[in-house]
């Protein structure tokens, strides 16, 4: 009697992770990187558990990990200054991170203060000069990778950067071929890259354009109600504005009923714009026009520059440009 043939599986299996072998052999994850390295203090029988569990899973430690030249403690930390949190730019950024550190058998840590944990690098967020905590942390000898560049004393050992300058002229210039003569500026008062080349690409705009640059400046993680108040003044005292560009994430969104209560229409007689997409941005009536940039993306970029550059793979110095978009909804009358 013919016996049936076995079944296969129908997709691809994933591979066996560090944490696997971990708990395959019934210890701590540090535990099993130091018996597979054969580092620390592991007794014979723990060590032989672990390589008996990785061959049972079939555990190939990740490439970007096993070569990692200066590793020490397959830790990176990543620090990220507490009044930036409460946006959801840097959440993303954050889960970026891990996700890629995970991927590279690697753990993260966060740093709040300018003393560090052992780590083998660090990643900075969006780092500003006049920050006394950026400065201590990029005199810490670790080798350094930030997202977006660092305009104090010090270079990091990579960056990772998006174009703004590029993106922000191709949004202005949709207002403009939406027939918006006089767009407003909404910045962010921080000292980051980031920040300050909005603003620079801004008044060049406006200088080639003939416009008058309408700037008002509000503190990073300002309320809906002070936002609000920026606008509200800004309508008063310039009713020919007939755009309005915020530069921080969901200033947008939350100057909405400003507007509105000002008697103006968006997407009709005031286009409105958003320079950090959001869901924010996404479900806002109407949805508002915004620059995608990617934060997942870009905090997993900063991992795989750090370990490439830690296994010497990359030089120093490596600059990586991250690409972002424009996604253009009905606020700006599409």
């Amino acid at each position: 009697m013919p016996t049936s043939s076995p079944r296969l599986p129908t997709g691809p299996v994933a591979p066996a992770t560090l944490a696997d072998v971990a708990r395959g052999a019934g210890v701590s994850k540090t535990t099993a990187s130091d018996a597979l390295r054969g580092h620390g203090r592991v007794s014979d029988t723990t060590r032989q558990a672990v390589l008996d569990a990785a061959v049972r899973l079939g555990y190939t430690p990740n490439r970007s990990a096993r070569t990692l030249r200066t590793s020490v403690t397959d830790t990176i930390a990543l620090h990220i200054p507490e009044f930036l949190t409460s946006a959801e730019y840097y959440m993303s950024f954050v889960f970026g991170v891990a996700e890629q550190a995970a991927r590279a058998g690697l753990n993260v840590t966060l740093v709040s203060s300018g003393r560090l944990p052992q780590a083998d690098g660090l990643i900075l967020c969006d780092p500003m000069p006049d920050n006394p905590v950026v400065d201590q942390l990029m005199n810490t000898g670790l080798l350094v990778v930030t997202a977006e560049r660092y305009g104090g004393e010090g270079q990091p050992a990579g960056v990772v950067w998006s174009d703004h300058e590029t993106s922000l002229t191709e949004l202005l210039d949709h207002l403009h071929a939406r027939g918006a003569r006089r767009p407003a500026f909404i910045a962010s008062d921080t000292t980051g890259d980031w920040a300050l080349t909005l603003q620079r690409t801004y008044a060049h705009w406006c200088a080639g354009h003939d416009a008058p640059p309408l700037l008002r400046k509000a503190p990073f993680g300002s309320s809906p109600e002070v936002l609000r108040g920026v606008v509200g003044e800004l309508l008063a005292a310039n009713p020919e504005t007939d755009a309005i560009v915020c530069a921080a994430d969901g200033a947008a969104a939350a100057v909405l009923p400003e507007i509105r209560s000002a008697g103006r229409v968006v997407g009709e007689d005031l286009l409105l714009a958003s320079c950090v997409d959001s869901p924010a941005m996404r479900t806002a009536e109407p949805p508002i026009t915004a620059i995608d940039l990617k934060p997942r993306h870009m905090g997993a970029e900063c991992v795989r520059l750090l370990c490439e550059i830690l296994a010497g793979q990359a030089r120093r110095g490596t600059a990586r440009t991250l690409a972002i978009d424009m996604i253009v909804r009905a606020s700006t009358g599409s």
